[in-house]
């Protein structure tokens, strides 16, 4: 079984609500939600019912639509039918693949004041808003987001509970690891970014550390994204599969825009911002925008037609990258593995980058100024982070860069909103210039 942290913040949740909301778990598909919640309600409830409205029969959906203005009628037939006894107080029931059936995510608003019994949520694409538009969506929701598994988590899966909390010793005292131990610390991260965090790749993985067997999953799992988007982004499919394939080939470049004239000679923003949206909303993709004035605010200066566009898992960009291949044809594994990247490979070190910050925020922002008048102007920082009231750019390089020209380029132009800056990179901590620089693993601690 995989450890997840989603696990505490749902604990916490029981304690604190007591029944006042419902728990809404809001993730992408194949992410780990349903097996979460089932191990959640077997461990802390004296009974529970899961109602899977991705395949719920008829008999089923038919109590929610007929039943339900008759909360004892209604609460009897489920229990008859899962055969299952349910306690006051004391019995959880979980709407799993809650967007299949609108219906009943509605009916939370009465089921929460009811007050019998506790209710969770799981969703896939729940922020579509064709998943959404016919219903009034309860105030009676607690949201939390589930991602794929970070590294922390993936070290546990590979049997390594105390490894983590040295690297945050190291992080939060600004020490080295040690040569020794870095270098096994990141042999470790390079096996995290080509197998990424979906359950299904790690679990393959861990059994006989087969990387093909990983490759195996995640190409069922990008099958089965792309099958979401013919059916849930009808009517503009084609522009979303067109931006989803292109993300590799704009990751490749140097600055990692998404150019939409790579779409076509005639493709514009405004004709595939939907796509975008789809995409990050679908929590497929993390889109990371320009804020082009720092000085104001990252949200409030962020240009939408100016993004970069992130796979929300890395191994499903390595995968992703070759799966018109065969596995054994993919460079990118013997590439990270044996630390032998070039440029363009480089963006799977950005890619994980953006996958860990984005756990602890709704939106990634970066900064790029492009001055054909004096080029000296131009920079480039791949992330900006806010610490406080400060702006904290961070760049992600090469173990071997030479320079950080950027980098001081704006903490020069942004000095009055410019906090600590930091470069991730493949060696050990070490202060430099005035810049902390962090091995790629701690990247998630920021």
């Amino acid at each position: 079984m995989l450890k997840r942290k989603i696990y505490d913040e749902m604990l916490a949740w029981k304690r604190t609500s007591q029944g006042s909301t419902a728990l809404m778990v809001d993730g992408a598909r194949r992410v780990g939600k349903t097996f979460i919640v089932s191990v959640f309600a077997e461990a802390e409830y004296r009974s529970h019912i899961t109602i899977d409205f991705g395949s719920a029969p008829k008999d089923v959906t038919d109590i929610f639509i007929n039943d339900s203005a008759d909360l004892d009628l209604f609460f009897a037939k489920l229990s008859a039918y899962y055969s299952t006894p349910l306690y006051r107080r004391e019995s959880l029931i979980v709407f799993d693949e809650v967007q299949q059936f609108p219906r009943a995510r509605q009916l939370i608003k009465y089921l929460v004041a009811d007050g019998r019994y506790d209710y969770v949520e799981t969703g896939s694409l729940i922020r579509l808003k064709k998943n959404v538009q016919d219903i009034i969506i309860p105030s009676e929701e607690d949201h939390v987001e589930m991602f794929p598994l970070d590294f922390e988590e993936f070290l546990w899966a590979m049997g390594d509970e105390v490894t983590y909390p040295l690297i945050r010793h190291c992080f939060e005292t600004g020490r080295p690891l040690g040569a020794a131990l870095h270098r096994k610390v990141m042999n470790d991260f390079r096996q995290y970014i080509l197998v990424g965090g979906m359950p299904q790749s790690v679990l393959a993985y861990i059994d006989g550390k087969d990387f093909k067997a990983s490759d195996v999953a995640k190409r069922r799992i990008l099958k089965l994204y792309h099958d979401d988007i013919a059916k849930f982004a009808e009517g503009y499919e084609d522009k979303v599969y067109a931006v989803f394939d292109g993300i590799p080939g704009q990751l490749s470049k140097k600055e990692k825009k998404y150019s939409i004239t790579s779409l076509g000679k005639n493709a514009r923003f405004r004709n595939y911002e939907d796509s975008f949206v789809w995409l990050n909303e679908a929590m497929i993709a993390n889109a990371c925008f320009n804020s082009t004035d720092p000085h104001v605010g990252l949200a409030l200066s962020a240009d939408p037609a100016t993004q970069k566009c992130y796979m929300a898992d890395t191994g499903l960009l390595v995968t992703q990258t070759f799966q018109d291949g065969r596995f054994t044809d993919n460079e990118l594994y013997r590439a990270v593995l044996f630390d032998k990247l070039n440029i363009n490979e480089g963006m799977l070190m950005e890619n994980v980058t953006a996958q860990v910050l984005r756990l602890k925020r709704p939106r990634l922002y970066f900064y790029s100024r492009s001055d054909n008048l004096k080029r000296e102007n131009n920079m480039a920082i791949d992330f900006l982070i806010t610490k406080g009231k400060k702006v904290v750019p961070v760049e992600v390089k090469s173990g071997n860069y030479r320079s950080h020209a950027s980098l001081d380029k704006f903490r020069k132009h942004f000095s009055s909103v410019t906090g600590d800056a930091y470069i991730l990179y493949t060696k050990d901590v070490l202060v430099k210039d005035g810049i902390m620089h962090l091995p790629l693993y701690m990247a998630g601690l920021l």
